[in-house]
């Protein structure tokens, strides 16, 4: 038997996997706490740790953009529900790797609910007369949006301004508010956590 099969060298290996399991179990048990608590930096830490994780499964699924969307969702979703993660049926890994999987294959379904829809409509060749309430409803949750906004931190705010309403990229919007892009995009992430978080006690969006 070669020194690295030894019984000692075997049980020291799994001390130490051991050792980090425990370890990473803390870690996450320790971030979820701080969520709970409202601690806006925890969840930075966790999408830090975990985020090419949930996009890279996302991205197995589906396309970039709706990968990025996804992703966006899941930690969203982790700061409006910290306590739907139970460490006791696995580790935060696992348990955001499940919730991308499913987030992923609901949006599939619901593209391709639409894309039947738009069959259906293109063979039928209906004209379609412009739906006033909808047009209003999107019109006053755009005004709700912006009215959110008030309730943010300036240099969030100005983040979520630049890339979404006059649509510059992640480089540009570090450019314009003269920050580094991995400090832009952590604005932007912040912002939509807690932009979700208004919006939700208003009643205008939903997490599932």
């Amino acid at each position: 038997m070669t020194e690295s099969g030894c019984p000692a060298t075997i049980y020291a290996a799994g001390m130490v996997e051991d050792s980090a399991a425990s370890e990473t179990a803390a870690w996450d048990r320790g971030m979820v706490a701080r969520l709970m608590a409202g601690d806006d930096r925890a969840l930075a830490a966790i999408y830090d740790q975990y985020s090419s994780l949930v996009y890279g499964i996302a991205l197995r699924l589906l396309n970039s953009s709706a990968a990025a969307d996804v992703t966006q969702q899941v930690f969203v979703q982790l700061w409006e529900r910290p306590d739907s993660f139970d460490a006791s049926r696995g580790s935060l890994r696992t348990f955001l790797s499940v919730l991308t999987r499913r987030r992923a294959i609901d949006l599939m379904r619901v593209e391709s609910r639409a894309e039947r829809r738009k069959e259906v409509v293109a063979r039928q060749a209906v004209s379609v007369v412009p739906n006033v309430d909808e047009a209003a409803m999107t019109m006053i949750a755009s005004e709700r949006v912006r009215a959110a906004l008030t309730h943010l931190p300036d240099d969030q705010r100005r983040a979520i301004e630049l890339a979404y309403f006059d649509g510059l990229t992640f480089k540009q919007v570090a450019v314009a508010t003269g920050v580094a892009e991995g400090t832009a995009k952590s604005r932007l992430r912040l912002a939509l956590a807690r932009l979700a978080t208004v919006l939700r006690a208003e009643g205008t969006v939903e997490w599932a």
